[in-house]
């Protein structure tokens, strides 16, 4: 919010990616410039997607996808973190 002005600015967009080869249905994703803001998983191991979810709140969009792209759950080739840092290399070939 701009107090002079008493302007609130919200440039939060959201981005949905279905996830493929996980438990987890899909990803959604707040973002606000390269700040992720929020992050809900639809379905999957409950106590772990909030627990990632919780840990990519206000972190930047490239480290997100730096610690968690390449993360194997049960020999599948992929994970929720990695679909998440999928989705997050997504919002950032669109924002391009």
């Amino acid at each position: 919010m701009n107090a002079a002005a008493g302007i609130i600015t919200n440039n939060m967009e959201t981005y949905v990616h279905r996830n493929s080869g996980v438990c987890s249905r899909s990803v959604t994703i707040t973002y606000e410039g390269n700040i992720v803001k929020d992050v809900k998983f639809d379905g999957g191991c409950h106590g772990n997607t909030q627990g990632v979810a919780i840990l990519c709140k206000d972190r930047p969009i490239d480290e997100l996808i730096h610690l968690l792209r390449g993360i194997d759950c049960h020999n599948r080739g992929t994970s929720c973190p990695d679909q998440l840092a999928i989705a997050l290399e997504e919002i950032k070939a669109k924002s391009n």
